[in-house]
């Protein structure tokens, strides 16, 4: 490789590495928090390390909106990592025969994955596929291949190392073998320097071929079952594994600040939208706060009313009675009649919500607000039709607020 470096880095050295590549990216790049450039260094040193991971994550930069660094972020990934391919024009077929290249794997990187698994993601159910499965070491894919007149079944690897740029949101699946950096615009005092391909490329590589003797004199030596701290749990502790055992062969301060990072970053996800459902019930935990119940009206203007919440805009269209409904209905939730106070309505229980929030949210941060407190606000009661059933009722619209 051209411009490499004429002796190895002594591992005595190994930790400046790590300290000089985060702050190359930190020059050019926004971050939402120290976590997320942490994040995004360790996964660069861990695509030079690929032969010795089970599994690797897939790093997802996302946003809400255009103009918020997920770009410049691939951009600066490309200069850093092994063999990088951008997938832009690439079909699903070049890369399973890239991926299959001897002389090692690529390194994807794709930008606008949003305009792939948005409407038309019925077409390119290939590419989640490869997305999906090429997170595990020695994973195959078999597919059709016409070979003269016949059609023969061959098996393709699809463990390779891949990043992805994007605006919303991504299919839960990809999302669970992710490492999530939700990135934002920068604010007037978040100063960047411009990046300039012809000044700045350069020293992306010098800064790649030092991590590639890095990782030669490591290779033998790494550890690749690191400890994992309390809150990594799962396919969470499968997506940080590679990144700690890095952190814990750099050492220094990197192995204690690459764990926080994953509480951190792991908590985030999991109160973010790792489903839709998952954010609905983490917002009504949070509009709830020591209530006994909400009509189904004032339970969605509670969360519109969120501050960056998505409840005012489902593609289009505001969260209602229904919606809401069909969105709880997997956590065993739905609408009963209510008396709140003097009024009769069809709306939620805060015990409705007791066992979901225990099973898939993270515990509260404030341990003064308890999921058990009574509200002084109002009296509830469930509206029975006398025989001790509840009763039946039609669509929200039928019933008051």
């Amino acid at each position: 490789m051209n411009g490499r470096s004429s002796s190895p880095e002594s591992f005595t050295q190994s930790s400046s590495i790590l300290d000089d590549l985060s702050a190359f990216l930190a020059r050019f790049v926004a971050y939402p928090s120290s976590h997320a450039l942490n994040a995004h260094t360790l996964w660069v040193v861990h695509t030079h390390l690929m032969d010795k991971w089970e599994s690797t994550p897939r790093l997802a930069f996302l946003s809400p909106e255009p103009g918020s660094g997920k770009t410049r972020a691939l951009e600066l990934t490309e200069t850093l990592v092994p063999r990088p391919l951008q997938s832009i024009n690439t079909t699903v077929a070049a890369l399973f025969r890239n991926i299959s290249d001897p002389d090692g794997s690529p390194t994807i990187l794709f930008d606008e994955i949003d305009t792939i698994f948005g409407p038309r993601a019925k077409e390119h159910e290939d590419l989640r596929a490869l997305i999906n499965a090429g997170h595990r070491r020695g994973a195959i894919i078999h597919r059709c291949v016409l070979k003269g007149k016949t059609i023969e079944t061959v098996k393709f690897p699809a463990y390779c190392a891949i990043a992805l740029a994007g605006l919303g949101q991504l299919p839960d699946t990809i999302l669970t073998r992710s490492i999530v950096i939700r990135m934002r615009r920068r604010a007037p005092h978040e100063q960047v320097e411009p990046y300039r391909l012809r000044t700045h490329e350069p020293e992306g590589h010098r800064l790649r071929d030092r991590l590639q003797d890095w990782a030669e004199q490591i290779r033998p030596l790494l550890l690749t079952s690191p400890s994992m701290p309390d809150g990594v749990s799962d396919r969470n502790a499968d997506v940080w594994e590679p990144l700690l055992a890095v952190a814990d062969a750099i050492g220094g301060s990197w192995p204690a600040q690459a764990r926080v990072s994953a509480v951190t970053l792991v908590t985030d996800t999991k109160r973010d939208n790792g489903s839709l459902g998952i954010r609905l019930l983490t917002d009504i935990r949070t509009v709830f706060g020591v209530r006994d119940a909400f009509s189904t009206v004032d339970l969605i203007e509670a969360l519109i009313d969120l501050e960056e919440s998505p409840w005012g805009d489902l593609k289009g269209k505001p969260l209602d009675g229904r919606r809401l409904s069909r969105l709880l209905k997997p956590y065993e939730v739905g609408p009963k009649p209510l008396r709140i106070g003097t009024t009769i309505c069809k709306g939620y229980e805060r015990s409705d919500f007791l066992d979901p929030w225990a099973r898939y949210l993270p515990p509260l941060e404030d341990p003064s607000i308890s999921l058990l407190v009574p509200s002084p606000i109002a009296s509830v009661t469930t509206v029975t039709n006398g025989t001790g059933d509840q009763r039946e009722l039609g669509s929200d619209e039928e019933w008051s607020a």
